[in-house]
């Protein structure tokens, strides 16, 4: 690698990088249930060649984990072993193309065989082999333990009935896991629908057709206990008929962080029939007529037919081509928009509920533009479990078209002429006037009604014409109503208009008799009323004259409305608690009778707030408007008016802190005119009210209880957190779990449950990796919450407690926190398992001979979990050393390393490691030597893993010591010492034979050597041999053999060593030694040409070597034969022999004559080299071994009759 980047960097200089291959394949373990489906991705980049690669998929199984089982293959069907072969056929096993370089493995029916490392190879397509061709993972196959279980059955239900279903869910994974529940409904061959689901995160999700009713509390999903999930359905629609199932998914997280469901089951299912009610209604509109005059009124009559209104919601809005007028929902309160609103204000418009199928419009002076459709459309409503409304089916009648006409009358006002009073001494009127009322005082607003009486004293002569006046305070007067002596009633200029509207009227009761009403008097109509009747007779011209007038009045007082006009707001419960009830009163003087219409404005100031927004308007017709800011009230709050007096009460019930604040009551005083329009008179404002709105007092008691927990990492810590108490049986818990460590000040934030039930994890949930680890449950008592941290770290330890907020639903639906409390803390303490580790302590002693074995036994006793991982270390002491030397470690892998001592003492390739049984190690020492003696032990270190997946090393223990002794064979060499001595003559040969009784070892080699022995005083001194050199290497003798040693002086022959090299020859008989191995046990060294100096005694010296465990020889012992005495007889000398041993004669005697002795010597060899050939032809006959000898010696003289001698050359010898 370190050449590597400068090469690379070189390329790249030069433009050329080599893409370098890389396989890839998903990250494991993998945990995958038996009988599910998996997939296992594998990629490739960086290669070269054809865009689409070829993927071979193959296993290593826990039995074999170093045999290869070939499952399938993209380009080779025969790929599969004969165990998967059916399987890959079947189409249970195959290869997905995702990319030409990415690939997915599946196997649909996951079996429990199927566990084991998986590896992905990429035949190779490039030039040239550079780069990773195959990647491995490991898959782990667990049982599928999930169970989902429901009682199955059928229901009959009705519309709006509640539904209740339950569902068991439990897994005995021991892996850790989330599950997810699902209830799911499906009718007939349609697609499931989810209803409502509780996620693998605790979230919980509805479909989109039950989501809106999921939100509104319609339907729960709520976990009872750890395995049950109870599903509700508070009003059930027909559209919930169905199959209703469970469904639940169990979920792990694989080493890339994802989660994946590795399985799922579903219950039973349960039909629900759901018979509908009649919820069929009919609209229908009425009205008078169609065509209308300006100023005449109009009412619409919106009729709802349908069964059991009272018990159902409806709606109702009107529209005026299509333009919506206004709105009344279910609680009858109408709601106008701006333009109407101003003239239901005025009183020219009412919208109200008559009954509860007949809703009304009505308009009380029509105008021109008026004209056109109106409508009214009904919806039906749904009012949820918390008090919501939902519109359901909408319906709407046919548009009625009305026709708004102006006035076209001409309206003629004829004004009374100067009437001709008739002279003294005519005729002379006989009339008297008579004016009464129906009241001298009255109150503004009431009627006046006048009449005046015209008497006669005799027949009446003519007729009469009468004229009503008002005299006010002022004197002033002024013409109220005329009737002219045709009948004909004519207003005054000032009553003009109040006549026209039927304000003033005046009719002829009688002939004699005059009335005068004024209807909804005014406080300008006090004065003196005065009728003033004019007599008119016929005059003999024809013209009427007048014969007398006559007058008379009465008075008339009006009380101003205005006048003492006061309101005063009350309550009696200027303090109340949530949810209770409290009324405010609005109190107005003087009592005005029914008529006087006094509207009253409830106004609001929150708390908080400076200024006041209108609440509810009592308005003069006796209709509730609601202001713009009281959508909150609208459903709590019922205003009433006392029929006796204009006093106003407010009740609002279900008080919360939107109700709390300042009131204040105004009143305004209304007077009906004569053209039916509203005038105000007068507007007061009450004293303020404040109304404190206050919070239950709480009852939540936590409990404060201390505990101490003390466990073993990799167990749960099961903390409780129990409420004691609480406000009230619908209070619900906010749960926020908190750790305190020494090192912090503060506690820190686990994990946090919603009053709503969902959940929030703290920051130090998300630091230390806890998220994956919680879990948290609430008991079906409802006050007991339970925090589960799985598989404990020692790093959990710390102060654990809980801060349980108590909530409450507010009037309006809205929660809010009543209290909190913190309870008693729990100090865990999460510590390593006690170490447990024990060795067996036994000691021994064990000798063996060198090859043989060694076993040495290292027995663990006793183990802190049966999920620890050993490592097994073996060491030795070796005599003269203090220190320990390791010799081998077992890895917790069960990878085998060896030691410093194994590469010392050639120990690599000897040692070997087993387990036969668990808690029981071995070691062999294959090939014992000399060195491995010494104290051998086993040290043990016992690692367990840790809740993250780490491991550490908890414990270690040495076991006793083992003493082992290797020693070489005992030797056993014995050299035959019963050898007899020999006579020979000159010339001829003898034989030295060294025989071997015993060996030591069957592997043994000998080396050999033959030794001269002749005492020192008649010594002759020879050059040195192999027996001088061992000699100096022998160790010193006592007593005797000493002394003997130094007396005889050894001379080396010939030596052989244990590979068979020869040594030198000893100078006297060089030339003249031959060598033989009869036997493995069997040697002999001939001397040829034996002469008198041979004379003596002779020993052979052995040598036993054996093979050390390194196949190195070593010298075991040696032996020497005992020694044999050879005697050879002299003759005397010829002068054959004198010439033949002195070189100076024999050169000067035969080579100056050479031409006369050559032929004689080209006969003479060839008749030796033919005597060669026989001798070496009966040496083979003779049985000694040819392979010791690889080419005699021959020795020649050419004036020597003697035949050449043949003899062993040291070189010659293989």
């Amino acid at each position: 690698m370190k050449c590597f980047f400068p090469v690379l960097g070189c390329l790249a200089v030069l433009g050329v990088v080599l893409a370098q291959r890389h396989v890839a394949v998903q990250e494991g373990p993998l945990y995958r249930t038996e009988g599910s489906h998996i997939t296992i991705w594998c990629n490739v980049s960086g290669y070269q060649g054809p865009s689409e690669q070829n993927f071979q998929w193959s296993i290593y199984l826990p039995s074999a984990p170093e045999r290869e089982v070939q499952i399938v293959s993209t380009v080779d069907s025969s790929f599969p072993y004969a165990i998967y072969t059916q399987r890959v056929r079947g189409g249970k096993i195959y290869v997905e193309r995702v990319q030409g370089s990415s690939a997915l493995l599946h196997i649909t029916d996951l079996q429990a065989r199927d566990a084991g490392e998986y590896e992905c190879h990429t035949p190779n397509t490039d030039e040239r082999y550079f780069g990773s061709y195959s990647a491995k993972m490991n898959l782990v196959v667990i049982p599928d333990t999930l169970q989902s279980t429901a009682i199955p059955q059928t229901l009959h239900k009705v519309e709006q009935d509640p539904l209740e279903l339950t569902c068991e869910v439990s897994t005995e994974t021991f892996q850790h896991s989330h599950l997810s529940v699902a209830w799911l409904r499906q009718r007939g061959g349609e697609k499931p629908v989810e209803v409502i689901s509780l996620s693998r995160d605790f979230v919980l999700h509805s479909s989109s057709e039950y989501a809106q009713r999921q939100s509104l509390g319609e339907i729960r999903l709520d976990k009872l206990g750890s395995t049950t999930f109870r599903l509700t359905v508070f009003h059930l629609q027909p559209s919930d008929q169905g199959e209703f199932y469970c469904e639940a998914a169990e979920w792990i997280q694989d080493p890339d962080g994802s989660w994946y469901a590795m399985t799922q089951k579903r219950s039973e299912g349960t039909v629900v029939n759901v018979q509908p009610t009649d919820k069929e209604f009919t609209v229908r509109l009425e009205t008078e007529k169609r065509l209308y005059t300006v100023g005449e009124p109009v009412e619409f009559r919106c009729i709802l037919e349908a069964q059991n209104i009272p018990d159902r919601y409806f709606a109702v809005s009107w529209a005026f081509n299509s333009s919506l007028i206004a709105s009344m929902g279910p609680n009858a309160v109408p709601i106008l928009n701006s333009e109407f609103a101003h003239r239901e204000a005025r009183g020219q418009l009412k919208v109200a509920k008559e009954s509860d199928s007949v809703f009304v419009l009505k308009i009380y002076h029509l105008r021109q533009d008026d004209s056109g459709k109106y409508n009214c459309r009904v919806t039906e409503r749904e009012k949820t479990v918390t008090g919501e409304f939902i519109d359901k089916e909408s319906k709407r009648p046919k548009n009625i078209p009305i026709i708004v006409l102006p006035i076209t009358d001409n309206w003629v006002v004829k004004v009374p002429q100067h009437h001709q009073i008739l002279p003294q001494g005519h005729l002379e009127s006989s009339i008297s006037v008579e004016v009464a009322s129906n009241a001298s005082v009255i109150l503004e607003g009431e009627n006046l009604h006048f009449a005046c009486s015209v008497r006669t004293a005799g027949r009446p002569q003519g007729r009469f014409s009468v004229i009503w006046q008002l005299v006010d305070r002022q004197s002033r007067r002024s013409n109220i109503m005329w009737l002219d002596r045709d009948g004909t009633v004519q207003p005054g200029a000032s009553y003009w208009e109040r006549s026209s509207f039927g304000g003033v009227r005046m009719e002829q009761v009688q002939p004699g008799s005059f009335s005068l009403a004024i209807f909804h008097s005014r406080k300008e109509d006090e004065g003196q009323y005065e009728c003033h009747v004019t007599e008119w007779v016929r005059a003999v011209d024809g013209e009427w004259q007048i014969v007398g007038e006559r007058r008379a009045s009465t008075p008339v007082s009006i009380t101003a409305l205005e006048m003492g006009f006061a309101v005063t707001a009350i309550s009696r419960t200027p303090g109340v608690t949530y949810s209770d009830s409290f009324d405010l009163q609005c109190i107005i003087k003087p009592h005005y009778p029914a008529r006087v219409p006094v509207s009253v404005t409830w106004r609001f100031q929150p708390v908080g707030t400076i200024e006041f927004h209108d609440l509810v308007t009592f308005t003069r017709d006796g209709g509730v408007q609601w202001g713009d800011r009281s959508s909150s009230f609208r459903t709590r709050t019922a205003i009433e008016k006392a029929e006796a007096s204009n006093n106003v009460r407010l009740s609002i019930s279900r008080a919360s802190d939107t109700e709390a604040g300042k009131y204040q009551c105004v009143a305004e005083l209304w007077r009906r005119n004569y053209n039916n329009t509203w005038t105000r008179l007068a507007e007061r404002t009450s004293n303020l009210l404040e109304i404190r709105v206050l919070q239950p007092v709480t009852k939540l008691q936590v409990s404060k209880s201390k505990r101490t927990l003390t466990l073993v990492e990799n167990r749960p810590i099961q903390l409780n957190c129990s409420v004691k108490s609480q406000t009230s049986p619908n209070s619900h818990f906010a749960v926020l779990w908190y750790v305190h460590k020494p090192s912090d000040a503060d506690g820190k934030l686990i994990l946090k449950t919603t009053h709503s039930s969902a959940f929030e994890f703290g920051t130090y949930a998300e630091e230390e990796g806890l998220r994956p680890r919680l879990q948290f449950e609430r008991h079906a008592s409802g006050g007991l919450f339970s925090l589960t941290v799985q598989r404990a770290e020692v790093s959990d330890s710390g102060s654990y407690y809980c801060h349980v907020e108590e909530w409450l639903l507010s009037p309006n639906y809205a929660w809010y926190k009543l209290a909190e409390e913190v309870s008693g803390r729990t100090e865990v303490t999460v510590k390593q398992p006690d170490s447990r580790l024990k060795l067996s302590q036994a000691q021994g002693n064990l000798s063996v001979l060198e090859t043989q074995q060694v076993q040495l036994e290292c027995v663990v006793v006793n183990r802190t979990s049966a999920a620890s991982q050993l490592v097994v270390e073996w060491f030795v002491w070796k005599p003269n050393h203090p220190e320990r030397e390791t010799v081998a470690r077992l890895g917790r892998d069960a990878t085998f390393h060896y030691g410093e001592q194994a590469a010392k003492n050639s120990l690599q390739g000897r040692l070997h490691s087993e387990s036969p049984a668990a808690g029981v190690y071995r070691l062999f020492i294959q090939n014992a030597a000399v060195q491995d003696s010494g104290a051998y032990s086993c040290r043990v270190e016992e690692w367990l893993p840790s809740p993250g997946g780490v491991w550490y090393k908890r414990a270690e223990d040495t076991a006793g010591q083992m003493a082992v002794t290797v020693t070489r064979p005992d030797a056993a060499l014995q050299v035959d010492t019963v050898v007899a001595n020999a006579t020979v003559s000159e010339k001829a040969a003898f034989q030295l034979d060294c025989s071997i009784v015993s060996r030591s070892s069957q592997d043994s080699r000998f080396a050999v050597a033959w030794y001269s022995l002749r005492t020192k005083a008649g010594r002759e001194r020879v050059g040195p041999g192999l027996g001088e050199q061992e000699e100096d290497e022998e160790e010193e003798e006592e007593g005797d053999e000493e002394e003997e040693e130094d007396l005889t002086e050894r001379t080396a022959l010939l030596s052989v060593g244990p590979d068979a090299v020869f040594g030198p020859e000893g100078s006297p008989w060089e030339g003249r030694l031959r060598f033989q191995r009869l036997s493995p046990l069997l040697y002999r060294l001939t001397v040829l040409q034996a002469s008198p100096q041979d004379t003596g005694n002779y020993s052979c010296r052995v040598e036993e070597w054996l093979p050390s465990p390194q196949k190195e020889w070593y010298r075991l012992t040696e032996e020497e034969s005992a020694p044999i005495g050879i005697r050879v007889l002299d003759t005397s000398s010829s002068l054959q022999s004198i010439i033949c041993s002195n070189d100076a004669l024999f050169y000067f005697v035969f080579f100056y004559p050479f031409p006369i002795f050559g032929i004689l010597i080209i006969t003479i060899l060839l008749v030796r080299f033919k005597s060669r050939n026989s001798s070496k032809s009966s040496d083979g006959k003779n049985g000694v071994p040819l392979l010791w000898i690889k080419e005699p010696h021959l020795n020649y003289s050419p004036t020597c009759l003697e035949p050449p001698v043949l003899s062993i050359h040291p070189g010659a010898i293989d």
